[in-house]
């Protein structure tokens, strides 16, 4: 199984771009990040044509993560951290591809130093942190993108 994750900027601005890169690299799942869109907004219908089904959690002009998979449509399985129900930010989504739990999240930048955005960010690792032991008891293979382009194989 190919993984990939794609850091979006902005999915509608560079919805071309995506669609050129998927048909050229085929992977079998995407994680994105920074869709910078409202889930009305996601063009599902644009990646339907393109031969992935998604699953995502958008926010306005803001965040946003998104999975892709190829020929089929993800089960999603968790659309934010788990460990605090006040955290609106879409920055995390996990579903099921194939067998595979994957988990697509964007990282809180957390400037300026010190302030309230650093203090979200720390907070928002700490659950990040605790997070993944909780997935061991599934007993299904697990791929949490790291939020920088690469591939897994």
């Amino acid at each position: 199984m190919k993984i990939a994750t794609f850091n979006i900027n902005g999915i509608h601005r560079r919805l071309p771009n995506l669609l050129q890169w998927l048909e050229e690299r085929a992977p079998d799942v995407v994680c994105l990040q920074e869709l910078k869109c409202t889930a009305r907004q996601f063009p599902e219908k644009a990646l339907l044509e393109a031969g992935y089904g998604a699953v995502w959690k958008g926010e306005t002009s803001w965040n946003g993560v998104a999975i892709l998979a190829k020929g089929q449509t993800p089960i999603a399985t968790r659309y934010a951290l788990p460990g605090d129900e006040d955290d609106k930010q879409s920055r995390y989504i996990e579903a099921a591809v194939n067998g595979v739990l994957v988990a697509s999240l964007y990282l809180p930048n957390g400037n300026p130093q010190p302030g309230p955005k650093f203090d979200y960010k720390l907070a928002w690792f700490e659950r990040l942190i605790a997070h993944p032991g909780t997935l061991s008891g599934s007993k299904a293979p697990v791929a949490v993108d790291q939020n920088f382009p690469q591939y897994v194989e």
